[in-house]
């Protein structure tokens, strides 16, 4: 089977339809009425979540915050009146009451959960919501495959610190409970579940990008050109080894997501 191996913005685009899944289930749980006149989007990689809510309501004001200049230069690219804003998302909160704090397969790049959840359910304004999807990585062979590869080749020098030591770990470094403890004492009420995705992809989708748009970032943050051809090539061999083309001409490729939405 062949995986596509660029770094393209266009490619993250066209696989966004597999991507809508955790998305859907996230938004259709959003508790509002009325409609929201503040939202921030974190983590929010390429835009498409940001442009959707912006699509939604219509009359809300939506910023997009994203660690990575590479995931905003492309976000810019597609016409919106979207926001952004390059911010070090561990330090970063907004600084108005918002009605909705929402982020969808980023803050598991960001450490120090025990203290930025709580931070941003504090900047709400009443009856504002805060609504996150949490890819768990680390159960995933992919994610093991990715660091890897990071540490072995002549690019491991800059990748060493490209996450954060949470994900460099052999488990998720939280789970439901720590949420609920974390935000319970502040009065919100709280909905937690977590869902494990197939999804079966054959030749035509870049099993590549698919598996790793947020994780990659911070890899196209720190290589360019030729080099970054090379990490993704070698990427790509390990995970045609680890998810092979079955005999009905796909890959089958577990998902786990946790989902959090506190409303105060």
């Amino acid at each position: 089977m062949t995986w596509a191996t660029t770094a393209d913005p266009n490619a993250f685009a066209t696989i966004d339809v597999l991507r809508r899944r955790p998305v859907m289930d996230l938004t259709a749980a959003l508790p509002f009425s009325p409609t929201p006149h503040s939202i921030v989007d974190l983590c929010c990689g390429a835009g498409q979540l940001s442009r959707l809510l912006a699509a939604r309501w219509p009359q809300a004001n939506v910023l997009a915050v994203d660690h990575s200049p590479a995931m905003l230069r492309w976000a810019a690219d597609t016409p919106s009146r979207v926001r952004y804003q390059q911010a070090d998302l561990g330090e970063w909160r907004p600084h108005w009451p918002v009605d909705l704090v929402i982020s969808v397969g980023g803050l598991h790049h960001v450490g120090g959960h025990e203290r930025l959840f709580p931070d941003l359910l504090q900047s709400l304004g009443p009856g504002g919501v805060l609504a996150v999807a949490l890819p768990r990585p680390q159960a995933q062979t992919a994610h093991r495959l990715l660091l890897e590869t990071a540490a072995d080749g002549p690019w491991s020098d800059r990748l060493h610190d490209a996450w954060p030591a949470v994900e460099r770990t052999e488990s998720p470094s939280h789970d439901a409970q720590d949420y609920y403890d974390w935000l319970a004492p502040q009065g919100a009420v709280i909905d937690l579940w977590e869902t494990e995705y197939f999804h079966a992809l054959d030749s035509d989708v870049p099993l590549l990008q698919w598996l790793h748009q947020s994780a990659l970032s911070p890899v196209m943050d720190r290589l360019t050109g030729p080099e970054l051809d090379r990490f993704l090539a070698a990427y790509r061999c390990r995970l045609e080894t680890a998810y092979p083309e079955h005999s009905s001409g796909g890959a089958l490729i577990p998902t786990k997501w946790l989902f959090l939405v506190a409303q105060v």
